[in-house]
């Protein structure tokens, strides 16, 4: 037991590892903590350079998601374990030691752990944030609309305890790093995708 849980361990650092600040530096030359919102994630890696720079920092986010998961279940890691090294992932990438603990919001990591994790209600969940990006053109709206989302979806699914917990420990920290955009948004200043 004690063994598996160097997988929480494996899982911030794999989390930790700033796509978001690397891929744009490396891509096109730019800090992305200097530009656009200063997120470090694939959205302000989208407005802030081009497509293809925000594209390779969206799958790179969720793969390292999806390898913590992935290569703990391979190892045999049950279930409860593999929520919490997925949710350690996702701290990772909010807080990742190697920017001062100033990383991104977590949805694109989020996505690649609870796709591994639970594919069916993760797919749902992705459905929505496209549907409500589609309509409102609002990334931070279907960022929180699809993370609110996720737990009813995992509980209607039949999703094991731990991973109901994981999720909602998840969306609680992605929701809180959204309380800017939830703010903007009640005020109509929130800028839309596509918009300088």
């Amino acid at each position: 037991m004690m063994m598996e849980w160097w997988w929480v361990v494996i899982g911030y650092f794999v989390g930790s590892v700033p796509f978001g600040f690397l891929v744009p530096r490396g891509m096109a030359g730019v800090d992305i903590r200097e530009v656009g919102s200063r997120n470090v994630g694939a959205a302000n890696a989208f407005r802030s350079t081009r497509a293809s720079v925000g594209l390779a920092v969206l799958t790179l986010d969720v793969a390292k998601g999806c390898a913590v998961v992935f290569l703990a279940g391979r190892f045999g890691v049950d279930d409860p374990m593999r929520a919490a090294a997925g949710v350690a992932a996702i701290v990772g990438h909010v807080h990742p030691v190697w920017l001062r603990f100033h990383g991104g919001k977590g949805v694109a990591t989020a996505g690649g752990v609870f796709g591994v994790l639970s594919p069916a209600a993760t797919a749902v969940a992705a459905a929505t944030f496209v549907a409500v990006v589609w309509r409102t053109r609002y990334v931070s709206a279907g960022s929180i609309v699809a993370t609110a989302s996720l737990v009813p979806w995992l509980y209607v699914m039949g999703a094991p305890s731990s991973i109901l917990i994981g999720a909602a420990l998840t969306a609680a920290l992605i929701l809180y790093r959204h309380r800017g955009n939830i703010a903007r948004l009640s005020a109509g200043t929130e800028r839309r995708f596509g918009q300088g």
